[in-house]
């Protein structure tokens, strides 16, 4: 299924998004949708008004603007965690650990045990920045957000909608 996948633009994006969930027979509060640009807006919207988890992952001011969770990291490892508790918890869940986000709180929220360990190696000190979005912390992570883009993506691809 996932070959037949080809979006360009936000408009097609978000229509296979609807295509694999009537696909898959599942329901949108069921997707979690992780994007970081201006053509991901329409999916965030979709997902989220339909219940599901939204993440922006270095994600730019219009994907921070329309995303529930903003993830800061050089490294997917966090995408990956998000989305397992996700998947086993639900989204509430998902929630709590970001408002708890420390080493202690994966092994609350039974993380696999592999993902904590590959996490550590990456992230000795501290874990990267996670943060559900909300409207007074919206503009100060769009900011920060889109500076950890171009350091991350470099400059040029970093400016990109």
């Amino acid at each position: 299924m996932l070959r037949e996948v080809n979006p360009i633009g936000g408009f097609e994006k978000a229509n296979s998004v609807t295509d694999v969930v009537k696909k898959t027979r599942t329901d949108l509060s069921d997707v979690m949708y992780v994007g970081d640009s201006i053509t991901d807006v329409q999916c965030f919207r979709l997902v989220k008004d339909g219940g599901g988890l939204t993440v922006s992952f270095n994600g730019n001011a219009y994907a921070v603007r329309e995303a529930s969770i903003a993830l800061l990291s050089n490294n997917a490892l966090v995408v990956a965690i998000i989305a397992d508790v996700f998947n086993r918890l639900g989204i509430d869940a998902v929630f709590n650990l970001i408002s708890n986000w420390r080493y202690e709180a994966l092994e609350k929220f039974e993380v696999s045990p592999n993902l904590q360990t590959k996490l550590r190696k990456v992230f000795k000190a501290e874990l990267p920045r996670a943060s559900e979005i909300t409207a007074s912390n919206m503009k100060e992570l769009a900011c920060e957000s889109s500076a950890f883009r171009k350091l991350v993506r470099g400059e040029k691809v970093g400016k990109l909608g």
